[in-house]
C-alpha cells in the first residue's frame, strides 16, 4: 500500500519508469518501496462509436496521508507521466480506512 492503478497508457511506457517513481514516491510519502504496487490495467476508451485514444487516468488507493503528502505525489506523479509523452493526465485517490482493510484477516 499505496497502490497506483493506471489507465490510459501504454504498458511499455510505464516499465522504464517504474522503479523511479517508485524510489520518488519513497521520498515523498515515507513507506519503504516494497509497500508500492503498480498495476497496469488494459482500458478500452469509446466516444461516439469508435474507438478512442484515451486519456491517463491514474488512481493512487491508500491511507489518508494529508493534503500536503496527497498533493506532493500528484505533482509527482504528473511530472514522470508529462515526461513519457503525454501532455495531460487525470489522478485521483481513493482513500482506505484502517479499520476496512485487511491483510490475513486482520485489520490495520
Amino acid at each position: 500500500m499505496p497502490q497506483i492503478k493506471i489507465r490510459g497508457i501504454d504498458k511499455e511506457k510505464i516499465l522504464p519508469i517504474s522503479t523511479k517513481l517508485i524510489n520518488e514516491l519513497t521520498n515523498v510519502i515515507g513507506c519503504p518501496e516494497n509497500y508500492f504496487t503498480i498495476e497496469h490495467i488494459p482500458s478500452l476508451f469509446i466516444k461516439n462509436g469508435l474507438i478512442d485514444n484515451g486519456y491517463p487516468f491514474i488512481e493512487v488507493v491508500w491511507f489518508d496521508r494529508g493534503q500536503q503528502i496527497q498533493d506532493k505525489v500528484a505533482q509527482c506523479i504528473t511530472t514522470f507521466i508529462h515526461n513519457i509523452g503525454y501532455k495531460d493526465v487525470d489522478i485521483f485517490f481513493t482513500v482506505f480506512e484502517e479499520n476496512n482493510y485487511y491483510e490475513n484477516g486482520k485489520h490495520f
